[in-house]
């Protein structure tokens, strides 16, 4: 007698993809969904909770391929700073675009733009590491709270820049998404070069000065 075949995420998100593209939209639920690909129900439950869990898991997993198909270029290592940051956009938004009828169909099952949020929720880890395994210059504090308070200003910026990349991706209506690349190197180079801008040293040193006389009183 043949052995079952075991049915693993990877195939669970196969399946998933291929069945919101082919109907437009999420199947109806997850029971029908199960039967019309031939698993029981609970296979699908061993490895997520939901559609939308499933939906937050696709959107890491093209995150977090990126980084490792760049982690394994060995002239990824060499790259500056900011260019590995380039780097993960051009790779990671390649691949959203790869997927884009699968994407934007899961994003606008979420309706608003706040209820979509929602669906990045697991994506901000990734995120949040990538930015960090960067070490991104930070500017020269004596005082440590202010410091720590900067480099999770870095990663909330990122976050928020990533989103906004994101929303731009969505709309844009260019061959291969040229536009979305524009915009990357663009975003990316601004804000790189925001750190190491006087304007910046002027509001930490108010920071500073502001922090040094609360605590003086």
């Amino acid at each position: 007698m043949a052995k079952k075949k075991t049915i693993t995420a990877a195939h669970i998100i196969d399946l998933y993809m291929d069945a919101v593209v082919l109907i437009q939209g999420k199947p109806e639920s997850i029971e029908g969904f199960a039967k019309n690909h031939t698993f029981k129900e609970e296979e699908f439950y061993n490895h997520f909770d939901s559609f939308e869990s499933l939906d937050q898991e696709i959107i890491k997993i093209l995150f977090d391929t990126s980084v490792v198909t760049l982690a394994e270029s060995a002239d990824f290592v060499s790259f500056s700073k900011k260019d590995k940051l380039l780097s993960l956009y051009y790779t990671f938004f390649e691949n959203l675009t790869l997927n884009r009828e699968f994407i934007l169909l899961t994003i606008d099952s979420y309706g608003t733009t706040w209820s979509a949020l929602s669906l990045f929720s697991g994506l901000k880890k990734s995120v949040t590491s990538f930015i960090d395994s960067l070490q991104l210059e930070t500017l020269s504090l004596s005082i440590e709270t202010l410091e720590s308070i900067q480099k999770k200003s870095i990663r909330e910026s990122a976050w928020v820049q990533l989103l906004l990349t994101i929303k731009f991706w969505t709309g844009d209506d260019s061959e291969d998404c040229e536009k979305t690349d524009i915009f990357i190197e663009k975003s990316i180079n601004t804000s790189v070069e925001l750190l190491n801008t006087q304007s910046l040293y002027n509001i930490i040193d108010l920071g500073k000065f502001l922090y040094s006389e609360k605590f003086k009183s």
